[in-house]
């Protein structure tokens, strides 16, 4: 039982990291873009 809660929490650790550095990815990409255009 606690083995499966560590695990969920490892798991939406995980995610929430993943998400956070697709944004910032992703920011970084647009500001490129909009340096190059300008």
């Amino acid at each position: 039982m606690v083995v499966e809660v560590i695990n969920f929490i490892i798991l939406i650790i995980c995610v929430l990291v993943g998400v956070a550095f697709v944004t910032l990815l992703e920011r970084k990409i647009l500001g490129y873009i909009q340096i190059r255009k300008g």
